[in-house]
């Protein structure tokens, strides 16, 4: 075995080290240590049994790059994370996509059939993620519509879209020296990659995320057997896998197959009742001066956080909230939804940054049980994974998604700015279930007021 082989294996264990210590918040840094640093084993590796290659160059990319990473560090905000994942999947894709390219113009050595057919799969893929990457930053930034985008013919659109690339992958393998074809499977992946994301609405962003990120590690994979890199064939590899078994858990946690996300367009649908018109539901508002005399009596307080919590940035005000009330002698927990938020992880992320105690964290299945006897639930800016339609509405379009039980406590606290439906479009029946009471208002605003009474009781 050669010296790189053992490095790129020992990469390989690091790289599988760091994505285990990923599961859990607590470990979560050390990961992200521990697979960097199999990284910068693996490139310098590369770099060293490179051959025929320019430092120069390399160099100046490394300091490219490293302005451009640091800049997204520090100035990006946690709420903006989803966006900056969608962007970098992106990234990930292209580079691969870029490298096969070059390759095929301009190969080191002849190109057998094996090499065509993955240099077409790696283009294919990596261009499709690069352009469904943005569509999906688009989504979430706002520039481009979060609603399904949808049109007569689409789907089959997209059949015959991907047919043609199909026979143009083909046609590359058989008869390499036509650029004009490799140019236009380039165009037409770019094309599919945004076909298949515009009509994916917001409350499906999670499972695009991580499905994105799994098409990313599909493409470097590729990509490392046309270089013959055994670190970029494992470490794609495993990108391609993980992603694609975060992408099952988030299908589970919404009771949806893959198939549907994609071309379910979820968040087309209104929930309307039998005559058609929408539903009519009776709020109870309340004051946080209110408010804090239901808490003040609870004993055992549930907080569910969701996508309006990160908007309004109000972790830390979420934190101090219920370290007051942990003081008092309550019982605090956070219920997590799989889906919550718009990435995989987004509110174990966004609650770690505020250093809530990960043993106050609770996924779904823990926590459900723990409604039937809660006194207070407080939901900040959640809203389909706690809406109780979900368990009997068969004309709901979020109907079988497992939801957070909040509706079996005792009393539900529910902060939102608006009445505005969530992300699937559809109104939330709790808001006027008897034990619901309404608090409107920004998020962090209203903790902070919450806290100010808490104390003159």
């Amino acid at each position: 075995m050669h010296w790189e082989n053992i490095l790129y294996v020992l990469s390989s264990i690091l790289f599988i080290f760091g994505i285990k210590k990923l599961s859990h918040p607590r470990t979560a840094r050390s990961g992200n240590l521990i697979a960097s640093l199999g990284m910068v084993i693996a490139v310098i590796t590369t770099l060293v049994v490179s051959k025929n290659i320019s430092y120069e160059l390399i160099g100046i990319g490394i300091i490219i790059g490293s302005i451009i990473g640091a800049f997204f560090a520090v100035r990006v905000e946690m709420t903006q994370m989803p966006q900056m994942v969608a962007i970098f999947n992106g990234f990930g894709g292209i580079a691969s996509a870029l490298v096969a390219a070059a390759e095929f113009i301009n190969p080191s050595d002849a190109l057998s059939l094996f090499s065509l057919s993955t240099i077409s799969l790696s283009v294919f893929v990596g261009t499709l993620t690069f352009t469904g990457s943005f569509i999906a930053f688009g989504k979430l930034q706002g520039f481009v519509s979060g609603k399904p985008i949808v049109f007569p013919g689409q789907q089959l659109l997209n059949g015959l879209l991907a047919i043609s690339v199909i026979g143009l992958a083909v046609y590359i393998v058989l008869f390499p020296e036509n650029f004009n074809i490799f140019y236009t499977l380039v165009a037409l992946s770019a094309v599919i990659g945004i076909t298949l994301t515009i009509p994916i609405g917001g409350a499906d962003m999670p499972v695009v995320i991580s499905l994105l990120n799994s098409y990313s590690g599909i493409a470097a994979a590729s990509t490392g057997f046309i270089l013959d890199n055994n670190a970029l064939i494992i470490s794609g590899a495993l990108v391609g896998a993980s992603g694609l078994i975060l992408t099952n858990i988030m299908c589970k946690g919404m009771n949806r197959s893959l198939a549907n996300v994609i071309f379910g367009a979820v968040g087309l649908e209104q929930d309307l009742g039998s005559d058609g018109e929408a539903k009519e539901i009776n709020i109870k508002s309340y004051s946080t001066e209110e408010a804090a005399i239901i808490f003040d009596t609870a004993d055992k307080i549930i907080v569910v956080p969701g996508y309006g919590l990160a908007v309004a940035q109000a972790q830390h005000a979420m934190r101090e909230v219920a370290d007051y009330l942990s003081g008092k002698g309550k019982k605090v927990l956070y219920a997590i939804h799989p889906v919550a938020g718009r990435m995989p992880g987004h509110m174990n992320v966004l609650l770690a940054e505020a250093n809530v105690p990960y043993d106050q964290l609770k996924d779904l299945d823990q926590v459900n049980n723990e409604f039937e006897d809660c006194d207070v639930a407080l939901v900040i800016g959640a809203n389909d994974v706690v809406n109780p339609a979900a368990r009997h509405d068969a004309s709901s379009p979020i109907y079988g998604m497992p939801i957070l039980d909040v509706d079996k406590s005792q009393t539900v606290i529910i902060n939102k700015r608006t009445m505005n439906t969530g992300f699937a479009g559809v109104q939330n029946e709790l808001f006027g279930y008897d034990n619901s009471i309404m608090v409107f208002g920004d998020a962090k605003d209203m903790l902070q007021q919450l806290l100010k009474d808490l104390k003159e009781l």
